[in-house]
């Protein structure tokens, strides 16, 4: 079977995110057709439609690293009932100029975790909302809001509880028939 390039964002920025941790233990779940590379984007500028004309070198390389990839899978959290700063930012930037979206058409996937008992559905639903608009193809399911408890996920991004082991395992391995689905329809360079 076909090797697919994945990025994947992280919402937070915080070096000890449990988001990180998340992001850790799905590429090791990730089966090998999935090739998985972390997006960066803590050294975006905000963004503003005056840097349209001439966008930052940091967010041409941004840019330019979504264009590399076939699918994006965002593993965030929640921050006030909705998706952090940094990344609504980032999808500005890439989505930017006019004409120029980075995620159109390019499949995408939704997880995140937190403490809470809903975990990150709110975020989630709110970073559907803004792909929609970026006409970026999404798994919908299976839906993935992971509560988390201390030592569910190492630090080396080890899952310790086997059903969600293999609940995540699962969820990267639909992941990755999503991309193929989506890529036969939607070849990228059509």
């Amino acid at each position: 079977m076909a090797i697919h390039k994945v990025g994947y964002l992280i919402g937070s920025l915080a070096r000890e995110s449990i988001n990180r941790k998340l992001a850790k233990a799905l590429v090791q779940l990730a089966p090998p057709e999935l090739e998985m590379t972390e997006i960066a984007f803590n050294d975006l500028p905000l963004y503003s439609y005056d840097y349209d004309s001439n966008f930052p070198p940091a967010a041409q390389a941004f840019k330019k690293a979504i264009a590399s990839v076939q699918a994006v899978l965002f593993v965030t959290p929640e921050y006030n009932r909705s998706i952090p700063g940094g990344l609504k930012n980032a999808i500005d930037w890439a989505s930017r100029p006019y004409g120029k979206n980075s995620f159109a058409r390019k499949p995408s996937a939704v997880i995140g975790t937190s403490p809470g008992a809903i975990a990150t559905a709110i975020a989630q639903q709110s970073l559907r909302s803004v792909l929609s608009f970026c006409n970026s193809p999404q798994m919908n399911a299976p839906e993935a809001y992971i509560q988390f408890t201390p030592g569910l996920i190492t630090d080396d991004g080890e899952v310790t509880v086997e059903s969600t082991e293999d609940f995540l395992r699962n969820y990267m391995a639909e992941f990755h028939m999503f991309i193929a689905r989506v890529l036969q329809v939607l070849p990228p360079d059509a």
